[in-house]
């Protein structure tokens, strides 16, 4: 299985170009004004174009309601969902099945019991990613530079696939898919968005090719 890299909260042609040019497989739009990654959708519709058929448009949402998703299918045409929320099972299924677009789920890992739900969520998701859990004030549920104990991880199905995220960085990349690997499980890709950043929101063209290359290299 060939490792995904998704760089996420991308918010200008130049950062983009970046991800696209270093090889990215899938690049992440925000829409959670909370985040000092959001982005308009209208600024998303000007950058999309630039990756249609290049990498896998996703577009990252909390806890959505049905006319936002339906607004950003019209005017940004995402190739898959990030749901980053508090979504349900059965809010996961219904997404996917009723507009048609593949939907990852974000889950927050800090201990074993946080495991619990995912073979059910990766039951009605295309993809899961394990997050680190966001402190209890954040105002927002990812990208918080966090990382999470990855030996935690073992206690996953072995042959289920997961995308890991969570306080990655072209420094330790290489040392997470390593040691979920020792461990025999089935990591499928790599997502990273303040590791790669010089300030929040704020890309670091130089961390975005190294964190690629450093996950290529490893993956």
């Amino acid at each position: 299985m060939s490792l995904i890299v998704k760089i996420c909260g991308l918010k200008t042609l130049e950062s983009l170009d970046t991800a696209l040019d270093a090889g990215a497989d899938m690049i992440g739009f925000v829409f959670h004004p909370k985040s000092p990654r959001n982005i308009a959708p209208e600024q998303a519709t000007k950058l999309a174009p630039a990756a249609r058929n290049r990498a896998k448009i996703v577009a990252l949402v909390v806890d959505p309601e049905d006319s936002q998703l339906s607004m950003l299918r019209s005017i940004v045409a995402p190739d898959l969902w990030q749901f980053h929320g508090k979504e349900s099972f059965e809010r996961v299924r219904e997404a996917r099945t009723i507009l048609g677009i593949p939907v990852m789920k974000a889950l927050g890992v800090a201990e074993t019991s946080d495991l619990a739900a995912v073979s059910a969520y990766a039951r009605v998701a295309d993809h899961v990613l394990l997050d680190a859990k966001p402190p209890k004030d954040a105002a927002y549920p990812g990208g918080h530079g966090k990382v999470f104990d990855w030996n935690i991880l073992s206690a996953l199905p072995p042959a289920m696939p997961f995308m890991l995220s969570g306080g990655l960085s072209p420094e330790n990349v290489a040392e997470a898919i390593r040691t979920i690997r020792r461990m025999g499980l089935t990591l499928s890709g790599v997502d990273v968005s303040s590791g790669v950043e010089s300030a929040p929101g704020v890309k670091d063209l130089g961390k975005i090719r190294a964190f690629i290359a450093a996950a290529r290299e490893a993956g």
